[in-house]
């Protein structure tokens, strides 16, 4: 019988005690979302052009710099309560940030997805025009077409490594 994995508790995230620390953890969060930020807009550009496999290379550099934003977002998020008494400001200038970051994320979802739908409607429609050379086109006892079984469609291989 196989034992649940044991779950170890999550690393204590440092707070910001001073008004040093907390502008570190600032530039920390705009730092890692400026730098994202940067990624993604090059991505949203080489996939409206179609460039799809330049676009893909940035993903080890994206996850690296997303797992940088989640740790900042989270000791910012530990020192919630420190920023907003002593720099309230800071915490303003950061949600600003932040609504621009994800106002630009939005945007390369929508082209991601726009993508997506645009190669995913392509293949399907290689698919039928495929399958409809491949059923034959034979008519029953009764005088109407035979709708094919599963037997005369064929299966459409893509090999991703092209």
């Amino acid at each position: 019988m196989n034992q649940p994995p044991s779950r170890q508790p999550a690393p204590a995230v440092p707070t910001a005690s001073t008004p040093a620390e907390a502008r570190k953890l600032a530039e920390e969060l705009m730092d890692a979302m400026s730098a994202l930020l940067g990624i993604i807009e090059r991505e949203t550009e080489l996939v409206r052009a179609g460039k799809i496999r330049e676009a893909m290379a940035f993903e080890p550099n994206k996850a690296e710099t997303s797992r940088r934003y989640v740790a900042a977002v989270a000791r910012v998020k530990a020192a919630h309560q420190y920023l907003a008494k002593t720099a309230p400001d800071l915490l303003a200038t950061l949600r600003r940030h932040h609504d621009t970051f994800r106002a630009m994320l939005q945007v390369n979802l929508t082209v991601l997805a726009t993508a997506h739908a645009v190669s995913e409607s392509i293949v399907r429609g290689v698919n039928a025009e495929i399958q409809r050379r491949n059923i034959p086109n034979t008519y029953g006892a009764t005088g109407r077409r035979v709708n094919p079984t599963a037997r005369h469609l064929t299966p459409l291989a893509v090999s991703r490594s092209l």
